[in-house]
């Protein structure tokens, strides 16, 4: 049914749950995925320019680094399942957005992901990517909980 399905994650306990259950799906349905993990960008206040720079980099460096290694060790998952797998990194202010957008760059015809379901309060004040990227996509979203 499926061919492509994107696997965004960000590391937590359940969004690496949440990317073994659709590895396995993509497994099950023989569908090639790419796992992403989106950056949020560099925020300080500074004073000293130099100093923001250089922090800025360093930054950007451990969290692409970071976003790379978890990654990989869900990519090797997918290895074991037989499970084409691209990864990919992209930096951004609007993670939800990036995550529907990529699909649909990427030809995905599934976006699957993980959602803590929190609802009243805690929802408006934590926010909640996946309930973005279910207003924003354009293709079916698998939710696991």
């Amino acid at each position: 049914m499926f061919k492509h399905i994107l696997i965004p994650t960000d590391g937590s306990k359940l969004a690496s749950q949440a990317a073994e259950q659709a590895i396995a799906l993509a497994a099950d349905m023989r569908a090639d995925i790419t796992l992403l993990a989106v950056t949020e960008p560099f925020h300080m206040l500074a004073v000293d320019s130099i100093d923001y720079l250089n922090q800025r980099e360093k930054y950007e460096k451990t969290s692409t680094s970071k976003c790379n290694a978890m990654l990989a060790q869900q990519k090797v998952r997918a290895d074991g399942h037989g499970v084409s797998c691209n990864t990919l990194v992209l930096g951004s202010e609007d993670v939800a957005r990036t995550i529907a957008d990529t699909a649909a760059n990427l030809g995905c015809d599934l976006i699957a992901m993980g959602s803590h379901g929190r609802s009243g309060v805690s929802s408006l004040l934590l926010g909640s990517v996946t309930g973005k990227v279910l207003e924003r996509s354009t293709i079916p979203v698998l939710v696991y909980r």
